[in-house]
Formats: C-alpha cells, structure tokens, sequence
C-alpha cells in the first residue's frame, strides 16, 4: 500500500509541476512583437521612478511640462535614427542636420523676422536637402552608410561653424517674433497639452501608421532586412532608402524647429555628441543595428531612457562627463545585447518551444497477435484493394458521394475523384491551394474540407471552391489563436452547423508528432455555422483534437484526442446540451478519424500506436527534456507509426473488433476509413493508395451520406 501511495504522489507531483511551463511562457512572449519594446519600457518607468526620488521637484507640474518640451526634439532625432536603423543603414549625420536647422530656424525668426509658416517651411527644406543627400548616395550610388554619413556629418557641422560665426551677433541681438504661433510652439498649449509634445504626439501617430500599415512600411523593413531579396521581390531598394534619409532630415528639421523656438541658442555645442545619444537610445528600445525592425514606440521609449538620464544627471549636479561616460556604458551593454540576442534569439525560442508535459495513459491494451481481445492484431488489411496507387499521394481522407464516386485528398493540395465499376477512372476534382485534410458532404452534395493552415473550405459539385472560414475566438492565450492552424476533420449536423478540429494552435501538420512528445493539449473543437457565418471554439485544450463525427441520433459529436488516447463527446442537444464525457479511454494508440458504421456502430482508425519505451517516457518530462536537447529530431522517441490498425466499434462506444496491416507494405498508416455499400474504404496520411476490403456483415445498400441527409430522388 505504501508503494501505491508513493507512486500516486509522484504522479501528483509531476503532473503539478510540468502543468505550467516557464519555458513556453518564454517561447511565446519571445515572439511577440510587443515584446521587444516591454522591457525598455519597464526600465523607462524604474528610471523615472528613480528620477523623482533623486529629484524631490521632478514630479512638480512646472517640471513635467519644462522636461515634456525639452525632451520633444531629442525624441524627433532618435526617430529618424531608429528610421535609418531599421532601413539597414545608419544616419550619423542626425546631429549636424539638427543643429544647421535649429540655426536656420533662429535666422528666419529672429534676424529675417519671417512668419511661422515660412519658418517651418523654409526649415523642413533644408531638413530635407541635407537628408536627400544622404539619400542619394546610400540608395542610389549605394555607398555605405556608416562612412557616408561619418563624411556629412563633418561637412554639415562644418557648414554650422561657419554660419554660427558670421550670424552669431545678428541671432544674439535680435529677439523672436512677437508671433502668438510662434511663441506657442514653447509656452503654449493644447487640450493642457504643451504644443510642442502635442505635435509630437501626432508625428509619432503618422509615423507609426506609415510604417506598420503601409507598403512603404513594409518594404522598409524588408530592405532593412535583406537588401538582396527585397530587391528580387521586385522592391525598389534605391528609392526606399532615398526615402527613409529624407524623411530622417525632415524629423532633424522638425527637432531643430522645437530646439530654437525653446531654447533660442544656437551655440557651437548644439547637436554635439548627438547622434551617439540617439544610437544608444534607438538600441536601447530595441531597434536592432542588423535592421528590417523597429518602431516608433521603440525608438520613444529608448529616447525618453537616454534622456531622463541625461537630465536627471543634470540636475543633480552632475558634470557633462559622468553624463557622457554613463551613456557610453548604456550604448556599449545595447550593442552586446542587440548583436547576441539577434544571433541567438530564434535558436532560443526555438530550444524553448517544445515543452513536455506529464502524461499517463494507464495500462496498455494486450495488441498481442491470438490473444482473442477486441485489439488482437491480425493481417486482414494485408489482402486489401489497392486504388489509384501511384496517382495520389497521402490521401489523409477519402468519402464517397450519392453516386459511389471515390474522393481521396492528396497532399500536393488536390482533390482526385475516382469512378468505374473498380475505380479506374481518376480525375481532378478540386484544387485547394493548402493540405486538405478531412471531408464531409453537406446536404446540398457540397464537399466541405478542413485544409491545414488555410481553415474550412467548401467545394460545389462542380468543383468550385471558396473559403468558409479562417478563423474563431481569440483564447486566453499569450499568442493569437484567432487564425486556424491545423484544421482536420469535421463532420455536419442535422441543423448544417459544421464541427470541426483543429489539433493544434501551436504546430503545424509537419509537426504534429511532435505534439504527441510535448503531450499539452492545445487542439480544440471549433463550430462554424453557414446560416450566420460565424465562427466559435467548444473546445480548448485538447490533446490534438482529431477526427470528428456527429452520432446516429444527432445529439452529441465524438471527437478524438490523439494523444489523449481517447475518444469523447460532446453534446449538442438534450438536456446534457453542452457537456462533454469521455466514451474510450486508455487506447492502445492515438485515434484519428472517426466515422459511422451500418450497423449503428462506429469505425475508429489508429495512427500512432503505444509502446511501453513510449508509456515510460510520456511519464517522465524530464527525461523528453534531455532528449530534445541533446538528439537530433530524427531520433526522437515517437509512437509507432508504421501499423495500419482500424477498430470497429458498436453502438456504446465499445471496440469489438479490430482491422490490421502489420507488415505495413500496402498500409503503413490509416488515418480514415469511411464503410460505404457494403465495404470498408482505407486512407492514410503516407500511403500512395486508397485500400478497399469486403465487409460481409454489413448492409450493402447502405450509404454513408444518405445516413445524414437521407435518399435523394433525382
């Protein structure tokens, strides 16, 4: 008894501590796109956190709105750094652009006197003249960034020493415009949001839609990328980053703009160590030096980083040098982190992904050949009619219409129909563009199909296809289930609705033993209803949700687990409308498809069979751990995939009898079998035929889609 004991609190205890996985928390929040920008922002608030205890006023109104104005041009620059950042390149002229148009912006206010729509306008081209040269040898003469940029940003600075110098009296002498719009731009405010940081608002808007919902967008990153394949993706490279340098002068002039209208200096300093500044912060909030990503909330929040920063310091009384020094450190540990984690993140996710489970499937059934059980093995599949073999290639599913016509999927995306007297005659039915899966006919002879990766499709009678439906309720999940993934069977109720699996919302169908390894349930069963066109989950979390099959009397749907081991239901009517109750449990393999039988039973198709190496190890996560960590994939321990077995069930749900191929030559796999007129039709996922064999209890005149819809009289 103490043995018993001992081993039910082991159970206890590895199921309870494998439940929760922090290594898949890690894997799917690692993929997030949000995720890269959640950490700079959680030490943007620690830093501002941090300020306001160093600096007992830093929470006072009057310097939240002094630091707010202050900070909007810093941000503008790494904003047009993180742009040529994401574009591949780089742009260490930023701070020379910065300063030429902060000085061109005090000449036009304070010594030409012009009105604030020349002033920006006359700005904002300088702005982009600077940047277009940049532009026009990056993209065009394609020289490289780094050393074109290094030569602009001793030309433009040298063109500020020199202006500076013959303008410096006329801009100290002379006072701003008396302009209420100019004087705006650093004292007013709008909505009690200073001006300054109000524009900023919108530019970043603008910004964030241009690059997130825009071609432009899109094509940026993809340059930034790979300049190579963008360029044979029919991209125009050379305008791209034409574009992305002048829109880097634009956002330097517009930083200029606010710089002079706040400060009203144009000292020899201003935009000194700039474009430093704004690298480290671009890096900081995750903007990576290699390009093709980035946005603009990264680039505000690595700003608001840099810049509370240097502030903080400042008015603590610290000199320029610690400030200096500290932003040194912050750039040299971004560049570490940046250039190790791009390298090493997707071997990490990807070394995180499969996390293993506790999973214990109970006694294993005797499959032992003449052991007289309902799961015996026998060789009554070996003797079987082969069809088509050679013309289609993993029909995962087969049925058959009204007219006894033969439809078998193919993994090329096809759909084959096969007809004669022995099925001889083969034609092309439909074209799916995905890995159709499972088939059933609705009551109007559509063909409605589950295509992998694609959702739920429907093919008319006269092979026309069109999209159900691609997607359902979002989960509480940390990635986006909404998409289907791994759609794989389905079957169709009295009122139309169409129920349907998915085995999983985190592999894909090359992938799917793979989930069988991990051993967490994350398949689900999905309704679609025509009538509304919506889509709804029943279901989560489900061991690989598989075959699908509505019950004679029309009052629950059978679904199974595959690597649950077990076949279920769920009701759909009657008072237990709603529920689900296990009907099998404790299988000597992992049930696939799911189909009626004549006689009011059911057929049953086993795919990946038990052993005992296989029980053991489904026990022990730690041990699956190790072994995706230290063996190549192909040597993985999986269930036995190379017995074709089908198991006949009777009106209770209980296995009676069993169909085998133990040598596995003419059906290493079934994955569905479908009874239709007196015989038993065979699919598998890696056969290169259809299998046929006699069934000389059953009805011969009984046909599996009038068994839904009843006799049609045509």
């Amino acid at each position: 008894m103490a043995t018993i004991d001992k081993a039910d609190a082991r159970d206890v205890w590895l199921r309870t501590r494998y439940y929760w996985s922090l290594r898949q928390i890690f894997a799917d929040l690692a993929k997030k796109s949000w995720m890269g920008p959640a950490v700079p922002f959680c030490v943007l608030l620690i830093i501002f956190a941090s300020a306001a205890i160093a600096v007992p006023t830093y929470f006072t109104a009057f310097n939240i709105d002094y630091i707010s104005r202050l900070a909007v041009g810093f941000l503008l620059v790494t904003m047009a750094m993180g742009l040529s950042l994401s574009s591949g390149g780089i742009d260490l002229s930023v701070g020379s652009i910065f300063a030429l148009c902060n000085f061109v912006a005090l000449l036009c206010a304070n010594v030409l006197q012009y009105n604030i729509v020349a002033i920006f306008g006359i700005t904002m081209l300088t702005g982009l003249i600077l940047g277009s040269i940049n532009g026009f040898f990056i993209g065009i003469w394609r020289t490289r960034a780094l050393l074109t940029t290094i030569v602009t940003l001793i030309i433009y600075r040298g063109l500020y020493n020199l202006a500076t110098s013959a303008y410096a009296t006329d801009i100290a002498s002379s006072s701003a415009p008396s302009s209420g719009a100019w004087n705006a731009l650093y004292s007013g405010t709008l909505v009690k949001i200073p001006v300054s940081v109000f524009i900023l608002i919108v530019i970043a808007v603008a910004a964030h839609v241009a690059l997130s919902r825009s071609p432009l967008g899109t094509h940026l990153f993809a340059v930034g990328a790979n300049r190579r394949s963008a360029r044979n993706a029919g991209i125009k490279v050379e305008r791209v980053l034409f574009v992305t340098y002048c829109a880097s002068g634009v956002l330097c002039s517009l930083a200029g703009i606010f710089n002079a209208a706040f400060l009203n200096a144009a000292g020899p300093s201003v935009g000194s160590g700039l474009e430093l500044e704004t690298f480290a912060a671009a890096m900081i909030g995750g903007i990576s030096f290699s390009g093709g990503s980035g946005s603009v909330g990264r680039a505000l929040i690595g700003g608001g980083i840099i810049f509370l920063i240097s502030n903080t310091l400042a008015q603590i009384g610290s000199s320029s040098g610690v400030a200096a020094t500290l932003n040194g450190i912050i750039l040299l540990v971004a560049v570490g982190v940046d250039t190790k984690w791009t390298k090493h993140k997707q071997n990490a996710i990807d070394k995180s992904y499969i996390n293993p489970t506790y999973r214990n499937y109970g006694e294993l059934p005797d499959t032992g050949m003449g052991t007289g059980g309902p799961f015996a093995m026998n060789d009554r599949l070996s003797d079987a009619q082969a069809i088509g073999v050679g013309q289609i290639e993993g029909p995962e599913d087969i049925i058959l219409d009204r007219a006894g016509r033969l439809y078998g999927v193919d993994r090329r995306g096809l759909i084959f129909r096969f007809s004669g007297s022995l099925f001889e005659s083969q034609e092309l039915f439909a074209k799916t563009g995905g890995r159709p899966l499972g088939m059933a006919f609705d009551r109007h002879d559509n063909l409605v199909v589950c295509v992998s990766g694609m959702g739920l499709y429907s093919v008319s009678p006269d092979g026309e296809t069109r999209k159900l439906t691609n997607k359902t309720n979002r989960g509480p999940t940390i990635i986006d289930d909404t998409m289907l993934r791994l759609t794989d069977d389905l079957d169709i109720g009295p009122d139309d609705k169409i129920y349907f699996s998915e085995g999983s919302t985190r592999f894909e169908l090359q992938q799917w033993a793979i989930d069988g390894l991990e051993g967490r349930g994350t398949g689900r069963l999905v309704c679609y209803d025509p009538r509304t066109e919506r889509t709804k989950t029943l279901l989560r979390d489900l061991v690989f949700c598989n075959g699908v099959c509505v019950t004679h009397d029309n009052k629950s749907v059978l679904y199974a687990e595959t690597f649950g081991m077990r076949v279920s239901r769920y009701w759909i009517d009657g008072p237990k409308k709603g529920q689900t109750e296990v009907v099998l449990d404790h299988l000597p393999g992992g049930v696939d498809n799911i189909n009626r039988a004549s006689d009011g039973g059911y057929w049953m198709a086993l795919v990946a069979m038990r052993t005992k190496a296989y029980d053991i190890a489904m026990q022990d996560p730690g041990f699956r751990i190790r072994m995706i960590k230290r063996l190549p994939q192909d040597e993985w321990l999986i269930p036995c995939m190379n017995n074709g077995c089908v198991v006949k069930l009777n009106s209770q749900f209980e296995p009676v009898e069993s169909f085998w191929d133990p040598t596995g030559k003419a059906h290493p796999t079934v994955t569905s079998m479908r009874e239709d007129r007196g015989y038993l039709y065979l699919a598998g996922l890696d056969n290169n035929r259809i299998g046929r064999i006699r069934l000389p209890d059953a009805n011969p005149d009984w046909v599996a889609s009038e068994s839904y819809w009843g006799r049609v009289t045509r």
